[in-house]
């Protein structure tokens, strides 16, 4: 890139961050309640006129394929202000801890593992608002490396750092070969690491959700092997009130059989099981907007029939 492309690059970056940190400003102003109802309004009324509602709207009927089409658009609506709303309470999740508004069933867990000095592999996924499980495992006193993927534009990225801290997120591991090094480094010196489970991977085993074939990361059962630590399973699910119930469950223990792929395997079959049965006990709460099957699954749905994708 020339000085001219890179200066260019860098004022576009510069307004943008300006752009964001008044969105952030203005959703601290509004205060907590008013914030979340603003984004889960925005993304209610807007979210449906993307793109995006396709995607949404495929995938419920690859999750729910007996489910009535009206009904899996009332779904997919209600997903759009879960969305919204879960995008404008991440300006003001330090106030949202300070006002007491996530209930924790098993907490005792998570201050076992501080207790322990031992890691485990926190595995979960895009449920309600990712940020309650980050607040809530640094909250517990848990040293743990949160892995986030940093944004194109390095100022706006320097606020979300910001504003991650001011709700203890701390310690970071950059997605990539460098953050590789970092959760193995930090692993062993004990520290604990949390990774969402339930994107798209082009490879690693493959097992089934919701009837259908997936790839899924193998990386958390690797680790989990690797140090000898445990998977800790964790999920979360909107409350009314902008309040959360978070849990912590049983963790996943990984037996070692000398088959090192047989018993990657397994732990993904479970990290994906898991994933799975959070989803039917509350669809409203998962991020649908992204592509999780591969594309074969996709093209085998045929066209959409919902009135909404017409």
């Amino acid at each position: 890139m020339t000085g001219t492309g890179k200066f260019r690059q860098d004022l576009i970056w510069r307004l943008e961050a300006v752009g964001f940190a008044g969105f952030i400003g203005l959703m601290r102003l509004l205060g907590v309640e008013r914030a979340s109802a603003l984004g889960g309004w925005l993304l209610r009324t807007l979210g449906p006129r993307t793109g995006t509602q396709r995607t949404v709207l495929r995938n419920l009927r690859i999750a729910f394929p007996d489910m009535a089409a009206a009904e899996r658009e009332a779904l997919a609506l209600a997903q759009w202000e879960q969305t919204g709303r879960a995008f404008a309470e991440t300006a003001v999740m330090d106030l949202l801890v300070k006002q007491d508004r996530i209930e924790v069933v098993g907490l005792e867990r998570l201050h076992a593992i501080r207790d322990s000095g031992k890691p485990v592999v926190f595995v979960g996924g895009h449920f309600a608002n990712i940020e309650t499980l980050a607040a809530t495992i640094t909250g517990s006193g848990v040293p743990c490396q949160i892995t986030y993927r940093a944004a194109n534009n390095p100022y706006v990225d320097a606020q979300i750092r910001a504003a991650r801290a001011r709700y203890g997120v701390r310690l970071f591991a950059p997605k990539g070969g460098d953050g590789a090094r970092e959760l193995l480094a930090g692993m062993a010196r004990g520290e604990s690491v949390a990774l969402m489970n339930d994107q798209k991977f082009s490879e690693g085993p493959e097992v089934t959700f919701f009837g259908q074939p997936v790839n899924a990361a193998p990386g958390p059962s690797r680790l989990a092997l690797r140090f000898g630590a445990v998977l800790q399973p964790m999920s979360v699910v909107r409350l009314p009130g902008v309040r959360f119930r978070l849990t912590v469950y049983e963790p996943i223990e990984l037996e070692k059989t000398g088959d090192r792929s047989a018993d990657i395997a397994r732990g993904v079959e479970a990290i994906t099981g898991f994933i799975e049965d959070r989803v039917r006990e509350s669809p409203v709460d998962w991020f649908w907007v992204h592509k999780r099957w591969p594309d074969r699954v996709y093209a085998a749905l045929g066209p959409l029939r919902d009135s909404s994708a017409a």
